[in-house]
């Protein structure tokens, strides 16, 4: 099942892809599922980013490949940070290139979407409270990142979460292909195989910590080959079982 948010009529609706057809719900898809008889042709519905976020946890460091691209050791443990809900933007929408920053690089992930109140929950049901995945840019100004010796200011600007462009919820996460293009041009080549932490270790780690809510965004960290983005470059974040995400810097 492919779920999207779309604009219908003036107002953010939540719908399910079926043949090229937007079959809209009536309500949110956190819960029974239930379609209000109105359709939309897929080519003439606008995405929204599909999630409305309380918090957006994101895992760094979390691709052994990655980790040795930069020099640092394997983690014990899950590394963690957050972005605002307000860095969220939808394929097709812009990354804005913030004034004054020197580099801003692109970092393609593969996010889940929280289904259901997570707290302190086994890894083995871990399963049951993701509504389903889609992608991911962790947009960061590595120049800042650098500079502040954290990440926070880095990777917080409006924009610099693009998800999208559906939520997938019929894959499941162990071994999906994952690639970046920079204008067309391969960047970023991997497999979720080469996770550290896998989602459903993610999921229960995450939650021992903070209670997660229904439509809560984690992302899982990128693999090797980050780079960096200038204004008028087209990236796009292609996972195998979701799509591509497409975003242009501006």
């Amino acid at each position: 099942m492919r779920i999207v948010r779309i604009y219908y009529k003036g107002k953010p609706k939540w719908g399910v892809i079926k043949k090229e057809t937007v079959h809209l719900l009536e309500g949110t898809p956190f819960g029974r599922i239930k379609y209000s008889g109105q359709t939309v042709a897929q080519k003439n519905a606008k995405l929204l980013a599909p999630a409305i976020p309380s918090k957006i946890i994101m895992a760094g460091l979390n691709y052994r490949e990655h980790a040795k691209e930069l020099g640092l050791k394997i983690p014990k443990v899950p590394v963690l940070f957050l972005k605002p809900p307000t860095s969220i933007a939808a394929s097709g929408e812009n990354i804005i290139y913030p004034d004054g920053i020197k580099r801003l690089d692109y970092e393609a992930e593969l996010a889940f979407i929280v289904k259901k109140t997570a707290r302190n929950i086994p890894e083995n049901k871990a399963g049951e409270y993701i509504l389903g995945y889609t992608c991911c840019n962790d947009v960061t100004a590595r120049d800042l990142q650098k500079k502040d010796g954290q990440w926070t200011r880095a990777k917080s600007f409006d924009t610099f979460c693009p998800i999208g462009p559906h939520i997938e919820t019929q894959i499941r996460p162990e071994n999906l292909a994952i690639r970046s293009y920079l204008n067309g041009r391969l960047r970023q080549n991997s497999s979720t195989s080469d996770f550290i932490f896998p989602v459903y270790y993610l999921l229960a780690f995450v939650s021992r910590i903070m209670t997660l809510l229904p439509g809560d965004v984690v992302s899982t960290g990128t693999p090797h080959g980050i780079g960096r983005m200038n204004k008028g470059d087209l990236i796009e974040v292609e996972i195998s079982g979701i799509g591509r995400l497409r975003n242009r810097v501006a």
